[in-house]
C-alpha cells in the first residue's frame, strides 16, 4: 500500500471518526409542552377576512369526558371525539414503545389536556360571505353519530350537525386495513340564499414533540408534497416563517393544482393530511406563538352550495408508520405522489433506496433482519468485487516495485521533482496504477452512509431481532464487558452513559477487533507519526462506534471480515502474500523516527 493510499484511509477514518463524535458531543434538546387552543386560531381564515377574536373555547376534556367513536382496525386502535369530530386518539398495534413485553403501544394522536403532547386532527368548513364561524362546524362543535357503531374496515361511521339556521352538515368517515382514514363532508342548504364555504383539514401538534430527536441524520418536523415537489421543514424553521398580514402568525403557502399532502413526522411514524389525487389543494404551514403550535393545513377550494341542494368535498388523513411497502401501495394504488419519500433517504438516495430493497428482500425471504444485513453485506461486496480485485491486485503490484523504488529514492536523495518524475516513469513502464487502491475506499463511503441511513431510519429495523440478547437492530449493542456480557449478576450501564462508553459490549470489540487484524495485512507506514494513528485506530473506532446502532456495527464487522478474506486470498494469488504475522509483530515495536538511519554516527575517528 502506498502513501497516498495510507493517507486517503486516514482522511476518511478521520473524518467519519469526528462526524460519529458529533453525535454524543450535541444531545437533543429537551422539548418543552405546549398550552391549550381557541377555536379562532385553528379555523384558517376565507381569503381576503382576518381570523375573529378568541372565543376561549378550548379542547382540554381529557379522553373520558367527551363521547367518542371507537376505532377498531388490524393496525389501529383508538376513537374519535364527538367534540370538534377530533382525531386525537390513535395507537398503533404493530409498535410498542421500547422492547419491554409489558410496554405501551405507540401513541400517535393524542387529546389536549392529557399526559403526552397534544397532537390531532381537525376537518370542518371556513365561512364565506355573509357566513360567520358561527354556523359552520369548528373544535367545538357537539356532533351527534348517525346509527350508532364502533369505526372499522368494514362499517364506515357517519356524524351529523344542525348549525340551527338552515345548514345541516354531515360527515362520513372510512378507514381501509392500514392507516389512511377518508372524510367525506357535505353541507344541505335548507335556506332561500346560496352559500359558499372552504372545507379544510387540520394537524396541530402541541409544542415541539417527546420524543423529538434532532439528529441531522433523519428529519423529524414538517413534510410535504405538492405536485411532485417535496419539502421538509424543521419547528424552528416554522418559527422564523413570515408573519402573515391576512392570518397575523408566521405562516408558509403553496398551492398545488393536482396532488399535495402535508404532515408532520417522526423518525418512524406520520400524520398526514393527504388531498384527492387529480384535485387542486393548497398547504399552508404555520406556528401559532400564543400556544407553541405548529399547523399543518390542507385547504380545499371554495364549494357554493345553492338553496335546496347539497355539497360535499373530501380528503385523506395518514397517520400510521412509515413502512415502504404501506406507504409505496399508496403511491401505486391510489397516485398519491411521493409518499415514500417521507422516509429520510438522504443525499444518496440513489443509493439508499436499492440499498433498502435489497434489505427488504432479504428479510422477506430470510425472516431475521440480522441475517438480512449479512445477507446484504455479502452482495455489497460481491458487487464491488471486481473494483476490490483490481484494487488488491495493483496493490501487490505495487509491492513488487518497492525494491526498484527504493532505488529511485537513493539516486534522487533530496530532489523531490526528480523522484516524483522517475516514479512516475516507473509505473508507466510497468503499467501500475498507484491510485486504483483508492477507489473501493471511496466507493466504500456513500455505501456506509446509505446504510447508516437505512438502518438508522426505516421502522423495519425498528425492534428487529437478530438472536441471543440482540432484540433491536436499530439500538446500541445490549451487552457489556461490565457484567461479562450477562454472565455476571448485575445489569449493564444504561445506554448513552458513560459507563456504556466505557464498558463496550460484544459488537464493538469484535468490529475493533476484526478492523485491527484488517489493517495488519499492510506493512506500518515509514512514519512515526502514521504508524501510531494506525495503531491507534482501530480501537479509537472501537469507543467512537460503541454506542451505534447494533445493525450497523454487524454490517461493518461482516465487511471487515470479508474485506480480510479478499485481500489475502487476491494478493496471494498474485505473489504478493501479505506478512500478516510479521506485520503484527512490527506492530507492537516503538516507531523510530524517520531520519533515524541517516543520523551521524558520534565518536573518535582513527
Amino acid at each position: 500500500m502506498d502513501d497516498q493510499t495510507k493517507n486517503l484511509i486516514l482522511a476518511f477514518a478521520l473524518s467519519l471518526a469526528v462526524i460519529m463524535g458529533w453525535f454524543a458531543l450535541f444531545p437533543p434538546p429537551e422539548p418543552q409542552p405546549g398550552d391549550t387552543i381557541s377555536q379562532s386560531e385553528l379555523v384558517p381564515p376565507p381569503p381576503g377576512e382576518s381570523a375573529p377574536a378568541s372565543t376561549d373555547a378550548t379542547m382540554a376534556e381529557p379522553l373520558e369526558e367527551t363521547a367518542r367513536i371507537a376505532i377498531d382496525t388490524p393496525r389501529l386502535t383508538g376513537s374519535i371525539a364527538l367534540t370538534g369530530g377530533r382525531f386525537d386518539d390513535m395507537q398503533l398495534r404493530d409498535y410498542t414503545e421500547t422492547v419491554e413485553p409489558d410496554s405501551d403501544l405507540v401513541h400517535l394522536l393524542n387529546p389536549n389536556g392529557g399526559n403526552r403532547h397534544p397532537f390531532y386532527a381537525l376537518f370542518g368548513w371556513t365561512p364565506r360571505g355573509a357566513l360567520d364561524y358561527a354556523n359552520v362546524p369548528g373544535p367545538a362543535t357537539p356532533w351527534e353519530q348517525v346509527g350508532g357503531g364502533t369505526l372499522t374496515v368494514d362499517t364506515p361511521v357517519t356524524l351529523r350537525w344542525d348549525n340551527g339556521a338552515g345548514l345541516i352538515f354531515t360527515r362520513v368517515i372510512h378507514i381501509d386495513d392500514n392507516y389512511m382514514f377518508t372524510v367525506d363532508q357535505s353541507v344541505e342548504n335548507t335556506t332561500d340564499a346560496a352559500v359558499s364555504l372552504d372545507p379544510y383539514s387540520i394537524l396541530a401538534q402541541h409544542g415541539v414533540p417527546a420524543d423529538f430527536q434532532s439528529y441531522f441524520i433523519s428529519h423529524e418536523g414538517l413534510v410535504q408534497m405538492t405536485d411532485g415537489a417535496l419539502l421538509e421543514g424543521d419547528y424552528s424553521g416554522m418559527v422564523d416563517y413570515p408573519v402573515s398580514e391576512r392570518e397575523r402568525i408566521p405562516t408558509q403557502t403553496t398551492t398545488a393544482t393536482e396532488n399535495a399532502w402535508i404532515g408532520f413526522t417522526s423518525k418512524y411514524f406520520m400524520a398526514t393530511l393527504v388531498g384527492i389525487p387529480g384535485q387542486p389543494a393548497t398547504v399552508v404551514s404555520q406556528y401559532v406563538p400564543g400556544g407553541d403550535i405548529y399547523q399543518a393545513s390542507l385547504r380545499q377550494p371554495t364549494v357554493t352550495v345553492e338553496p335546496g341542494q347539497t355539497a360535499s368535498a373530501s380528503s385523506m388523513l395518514f397517520t400510521g408508520a412509515k413502512v415502504f411497502d404501506i406507504l409505496e401501495s399508496y403511491e401505486e394504488n391510489q397516485n398519491v405522489q411521493r409518499l415514500t419519500d417521507a422516509i429520510d433517504w438522504g443525499w444518496f438516495f440513489f443509493l439508499t433506496r436499492p440499498i433498502f430493497r435489497v434489505l427488504n428482500f432479504y428479510h422477506s425471504v430470510i425472516g431475521n433482519m440480522g441475517w438480512a444485513i449479512l445477507a446484504l453485506t455479502l452482495t455489497l461486496k460481491a458487487i464491488l468485487l471486481p473494483l476490490a480485485w483490481k484494487s488488491y491486485v495493483s496493490m501487490a503490484r505495487m509491492k513488487e516495485l518497492q525494491p526498484e523504488m527504493q532505488k529511485l529514492k537513493e539516486r534522487a536523495g533530496d530532489d523531490r521533482q526528480k523522484l516524483q518524475q522517475e516514479m512516475m516513469a516507473l509505473y508507466r513502464d510497468k503499467k501500475v496504477n498507484p491510485a486504483a487502491g483508492c477507489l473501493p475506499i471511496l466507493l466504500q463511503i456513500p455505501i456506509f452512509f446509505s446504510l447508516y441511513k437505512v438502518i438508522f431510519n426505516t421502522i423495519e429495523l425498528r425492534h428487529a431481532d437478530w438472536f441471543w440478547v440482540f432484540n433491536d437492530l436499530s439500538a446500541p449493542d445490549p451487552t457489556s464487558i461490565f457484567n461479562v456480557f450477562g454472565l455476571l449478576p448485575w445489569a449493564a450501564p444504561e445506554t448513552g452513559s458513560l459507563m456504556a462508553t466505557v464498558f463496550l459490549g460484544l459488537l464493538p470489540l469484535l468490529f475493533g477487533i476484526s478492523m485491527w487484524f484488517q489493517m495488519r495485512l499492510n506493512p506500518a507506514p515509514a512514519d512515526p507519526m502514521q504508524q501510531t494513528i494506525f495503531n491507534w485506530m482501530p480501537w479509537i473506532f472501537m469507543f467512537v462506534m460503541g454506542g451505534f446502532a447494533s445493525g450497523l456495527l454487524m454490517y461493518w464487522i461482516g465487511n471487515n471480515i470479508i474485506t480480510f478474506i479478499q485481500q489475502y486470498l487476491i494478493m496471494s494469488a498474485h505473489g504478493s502474500r501479505p506478512d500478516l504475522f510479521g506485520n503484527i509483530r512490527s506492530s507492537f515495536k516503538k516507531p523510530k523516527a524517520a531520519n533515524a538511519d541517516k543520523a551521524p554516527k558520534t565518536g573518535k575517528a582513527k
